[in-house]
């Protein structure tokens, strides 16, 4: 199996590195506009070859389209139109945009449209880990459009990750992915501001910061190149989840105003009950 990854970052980077040493692909070959990118993939080991992206589709058997989601829509549908027989796949976080830019593209048959639910708050080749994708979830979209033996083949390269996989239409997916996935990153990077803004003044507030402070502000360290297209892409869902969670801040502000401390027990009691759910 000849596997073309176009976009060499975290995703496609640690997609490279789980489909060869799991045997999945025998050839990794990838394709990104940045020289750098491409050298330090290659210093890493994680490529067999390079290749303009048109060289990349013809001589693959599967191409994954790694990039940011904005970059997605424009080019998903001119990779489509140098596929024969290849399987094309996406790991975007929205779908209902990127399926709709090649929903009426003639090869659509030969996309199937995914979303492996894996990541770190790092960004680039340099940032590719083994074993980034083991046992996390990974949704299909729309997989009633694209041919049968695609979807086998792509269910069959996640299923070599350990991935439990599941099928959401795209709307339903991105209500799901604002509320479990880029609501957390917005308040990350909205409390790193907030803490930046008071350590103006107070230069030493760092130096209390513990495990709790840094693993909640954690994902601020993920780069804007690919979390404003998201947010720009599922701007409608995020600002419904952003409603939500302002109204549930304001609560807690209530409270501390009128001392109701037995009304926060209550509100954190209520938050407990996630246990249920992540455990």
């Amino acid at each position: 199996m000849v596997v073309t990854v176009v976009g060499l970052g975290l995703i496609g980077g640690s997609l490279a590195i789980s489909l060869k040493e799991n045997g999945f692909a025998k050839t990794i070959i990838g394709v990104d506009h940045n020289p750098e990118n491409i050298d330090k993939a290659f210093r890493r080991r994680l490529l067999d070859k390079t290749m303009d992206l048109e060289a990349g589709i013809c001589n693959a058997d599967l191409v994954i389209v790694a990039i940011p989601v904005d970059n997605m829509v424009s080019l998903l549908p001119k990779i489509l139109d140098h596929v024969t027989d290849q399987v094309v796949i996406d790991v975007g976080s929205t779908k209902e945009k990127i399926l709709d830019a090649v929903a009426d593209h003639p090869q659509r048959n030969r996309f199937v449209g995914t979303h492996p639910m894996a990541g770190t708050e790092h960004s680039g080749p340099e940032a590719a880990i083994p074993n980034l994708f083991d046992g996390k979830a990974c949704v299909l979209s729309e997989v009633e459009k694209s041919d049968p033996a695609a979807v086998a083949l792509v269910e069959k390269m996640y299923r070599t990750m350990d991935m439990k996989l599941v099928n959401m239409h795209p709307k339903d997916h991105d209500v799901h992915a604002a509320y479990v996935s880029h609501i957390s990153h917005l308040s990350a990077f909205a409390l790193a501001l907030t803490v930046l803004e008071k350590e103006k003044n107070e230069a030493r507030i760092f130096e209390l910061a513990g495990g709790g402070f840094s693993s909640t502000v954690r994902l601020a360290k993920s780069t804007p190149n690919m979390w404003v297209p998201i947010f720009a892409q599922n701007q409608e869902n995020l600002l419904d989840v952003l409603d939500e969670h302002i109204n549930t801040l304001a609560q807690f502000r209530t409270c501390l105003i009128k001392k109701d401390f037995t009304q926060i027990y209550e509100l954190i009691e209520k938050a407990n009950s996630i246990r249920k759910i992540l455990k």
